[in-house]
This record gives C-alpha cells, sequence and structure tokens, in this order.
C-alpha cells in the first residue's frame, strides 16, 4: 500500500503513521520542514516539501491531515488566515492533482472538526445534523470539507474526518491540561455544563485505519467517543486520576479577556455522536473518559 500523509508531524499524524506498516507500505509526508520532520520521523518514511503530480500518480491512499492548530494562538485575523489557508491550501492542491491524474488515489481521507457543526447545545448530534451555527469554526470545517469532497468520484473514495478532543498525554488539549490539574488549580470552565466530545488516541488511529478498510463509509464521519461529557464530569474524572481536589472554576470573562473569540472553543460544545461508525461496526476500545484517562495516565 503507497500512502501520502500531510501534516505528518502533527498528533494525529504521527501516531497513524506508527500504526502502518513500514515493511509492506510506503509512506509519503508532505512537510513545511523537511530537516524537523526527518528527525521526528523513521528514516524509511520519505519526506517532502512541495507537492507534484508524480507525488498524487499511482498512490493508494491520501490522508490529508495538515492544518495550523486552532487553539495555539489568539485569533487575530492574521492567526484566522493562517487557520484558514493552511487547511483550504493544501487540499484544494491535492484535490487539483487527483483530478488530473492518470492513476487517482482509490481513497481520500481529509481532515476536518466537530466545530462543523458551531456551537450547540446538549442534544446530541449525529453526521444527518444540518442546523449548523455559523461561526468561525463552522466557516473553516465547511469550506475544507466543500473542497474535499469535490474529489470525490468513480475511481476515489473520500471521507472526512469530523474529529473531536483527541486525548493523548504527551500533545493535544490533555497534555495542556495536566500541569494545573497536578498542581491541584484544576476546575471547570464556566458552568461546566458545555459537552465536551473526545476520543483516546489509539481509537483516532483505529478509526481512520478502519475507514480505509470499510468501503461503504464515504462523506463526514464524526470521530468522537459515543459517550460526550460535560465539561464539569470531564474536569472531575482527570482531577480523579491525578489524586488531586477540582475545587477552581475558570469565570469565562476571564477566559474573553485572555483569548478573545477563541474562549468560544473552551465555554461553549456539542454533544457528538459517531453514528456512521457505530452503525457500520466499529468497535471502540475507549468508550468510558475514567477508562481512557487511566489508559493514558497510568
Amino acid at each position: 500500500m503507497k500512502y501520502l500523509i500531510t501534516g505528518g508531524t502533527g498528533l494525529i499524524g504521527k501516531a497513524l503513521i506508527n500504526s502502518i506498516d513500514t515493511q509492506k507500505s510506503t509512506i509519503t509526508v508532505l512537510t513545511r520542514n523537511i530537516e524537523k520532520a526527518s528527525l521526528l520521523l523513521n528514516k524509511e518514511i520519505k519526506v517532502i516539501d512541495e507537492l507534484l503530480l508524480s507525488d498524487v500518480e499511482n498512490i493508494d491512499i491520501i490522508i490529508n491531515l495538515a492544518g495550523e492548530p486552532l487553539a495555539e494562538k489568539r485569533w487575530s485575523q492574521e492567526q484566522k488566515l493562517k487557520i484558514c489557508e493552511s487547511r483550504w491550501d493544501v487540499t484544494e492542491k491535492l484535490v487539483h492533482l487527483i483530478s488530473i491524474a492518470n492513476t487517482p488515489p482509490v481513497l481520500f481521507i481529509s481532515g476536518s472538526a466537530i466545530g462543523m457543526y458551531g456551537r450547540q447545545a446538549n442534544k446530541p448530534v449525529d453526521e444527518s445534523f444540518s442546523h449548523y451555527h455559523k461561526e468561525f469554526t463552522h466557516v473553516v470545517c465547511s469550506r475544507w470539507e466543500q473542497i474535499a469532497l469535490e474529489a470525490s468520484s468513480s475511481k476515489t473514495r473520500v471521507a472526512i474526518l469530523r474529529t473531536g478532543v483527541v486525548l493523548d498525554k504527551n500533545s493535544g488539549a490533555l497534555s495542556k491540561m495536566l500541569l494545573p490539574f497536578k498542581l491541584g488549580f484544576g476546575g471547570k470552565i464556566g458552568k461546566g455544563d458545555q459537552f465536551m466530545s473526545w476520543i483516546h488516541i489509539q481509537d483516532m488511529v483505529s478509526a481512520i485505519l478502519y475507514i480505509i478498510d470499510t468501503k461503504t463509509l464515504n462523506g463526514p464521519v464524526n470521530i468522537t467517543s459515543p459517550r460526550a461529557v460535560t465539561n464539569e464530569l470531564f474536569s472531575k474524572a482527570l482531577a480523579k486520576e491525578l489524586h488531586r481536589p477540582c475545587l477552581f472554576n475558570t469565570p469565562p470573562a476571564l477566559l474573553k479577556l485572555m483569548f478573545g473569540e477563541m474562549a468560544d472553543l473552551l465555554l461553549f460544545g456539542q454533544n457528538v455522536v459517531p453514528q456512521k461508525l457505530i452503525t457500520s461496526g466499529f468497535r471502540f476500545k475507549h468508550t468510558e473518559l475514567a477508562d481512557a484517562l487511566n489508559d493514558l495516565l497510568e
């Protein structure tokens, strides 16, 4: 199997690459920094910093995970543009090359996020839900998905990963939460009733591999645990796992002052159901948050 992966040095990309047998498959990674990627990735992996038609011809599967992290910096207009262009531009380039390739990939998997739904109340939403809340995350994901779906054809199946909060102790949201919770300063954000749709990194990778093998899965696919929890319950579970109290409460006004519009990521959420994965028979290894945290932090 021949893979082309963008975003291969990110949280999901690295975990995915580590799960692919390089004895049986070849992997090419598109990156902005060849030197950094070469240090992070297995030496057997080919690293490129420019996309050519030859990179897409005869590739079996393209997995597009590239994108500036949403929660790394305050959302200035410059940062918003960076977030959008880092996703849209590479996806447009891939779709164009797929469209002109004599032998296009049989599968194009492209990233997205549950931010597609925008902020929602506590009612569960699945892939059939379309009453989106029109805010920045929806704008980013909507255009991203629209571009990717243009690659769909009789030769190329397209699947969109609507990813939730990916839990990993070394990177991502959980790793940033660990220090304050370990110091005993952990607690809920705002009222704490906003839902967090999470997924263990192991299930995240397994879901991608499952999509590869399951030819009936296409279009948007929610990649979250079947059991989302509120921010308050998440905070209590994390504090319990670390044997620390969960007493503090971060006021919304403070978050707005610190992060501006980006604070909405923490103050609002979605109760997302991975209905397509469930219906197709995918088996999650970690459906309960306490089990997932214990596995990651034991």
